[in-house]
């Protein structure tokens, strides 16, 4: 049957139409979480964070994400909002904190106070700085939308030691990742191979451990993983192949927990935490 002026015209304009629908939902689709700034006391300090919740009126389980260091560049604020979008369209909420000395956080910033210390120092300030992360628990006993008894806490780097330090010193937490923590310093510090096995002995939550071939080093997370296997049946750990970054890294596979490399750990995150956390407003598991 031959195509009228009006059915072509109107043919048109649905495709028209269909195109800005399509087009309205990519763009909803690849846009940001959005996070409100906080701030929350850890004594004489005020903490700030990024808080991202999902839509609706939970409540949801939380996951704490703390960031590594970033010499130089401490006052820069990072959302981290690429660990929002693994989390946040899943049903978790999701708090950065900025410990002390970073982001508009009060104190002094790490290379101020440690220098290139790598000993007792060091230790203290990654101690005090899990400070500022389980300061955040009274915080978020404040927020009506998130599950208390489903929280989960997770970091790369020295934020990976602050979580392993933060676990051990607090039963809150459901399900803990610690992303290559103590790698880039585990060769040169005597202390941080003592200290972070002695804090795993006391973690009772599930963990799961990640690291890359080529990262400074295996064997903090290797050492932790058989710590925790001796008391805590629930302890993963995963070594990915060798991680090429785009840009240059103090060691290649370390750059693998950046925003460059989640297509290759995001499943697995989402997994675990789905394991201990639930998504969304399922139950905890038991």
């Amino acid at each position: 049957m031959p195509v009228t002026c009006s059915t072509r015209k109107g043919y048109l304009i649905g495709v028209f139409l269909t195109l800005i629908a399509v087009r309205a939902w990519a763009q909803s689709a690849s846009a940001a979480p959005a996070y409100t700034e906080v701030s929350y006391p850890n004594g004489v300090l005020s903490i700030q964070a990024y808080l991202y919740r999902p839509p609706g009126n939970g409540p949801f389980p939380l996951v704490i994400y703390n960031h590594g260091s970033r010499e130089g560049r401490e006052h820069e604020q990072r959302p981290f909002t690429y660990i929002a979008e693994i989390l946040v369209p899943s049903g978790y909420a999701v708090l950065v904190p900025e410990r002390r000395g970073y982001g508009h956080s009060d104190g002094l910033t790490f290379t101020e106070e440690i220098h290139r210390d790598k000993g007792p120092a060091f230790i203290a300030r990654m101690q005090a700085e899990s400070t500022d992360v389980l300061a955040a628990l009274d915080f978020l006993r404040t927020l009506p939308f998130v599950d208390q008894r489903r929280l989960g806490i997770m970091g790369w780097s020295f934020g990976g030691i602050v979580t392993i330090f933060a676990a051990s010193r607090s039963d809150a937490f459901r399900a803990v990742v610690d992303q290559a923590g103590g790698a880039l310093t585990w060769n040169y510090s005597p202390a941080v191979r003592e200290a972070l096995p002695t804090a795993a002995q006391q973690v009772r939550a599930p963990v799961l451990l990640m690291v890359a071939q080529n990262d400074a080093t295996t064997a903090s997370i290797t050492t932790i993983a058989d710590v925790l296997r001796r008391h805590n049946p629930a302890t993963e750990m995963i070594i990915y192949p060798p991680f090429t970054p785009s840009g240059p890294a103090l060691a290649p596979g370390h750059a693998i927990f950046s925003a460059q490399g989640t297509a290759i750990w995001e499943n697995d995150i989402r997994s675990f935490f789905a394991k201990y956390l639930g998504g969304g407003t399922a139950p905890m598991r038991r």
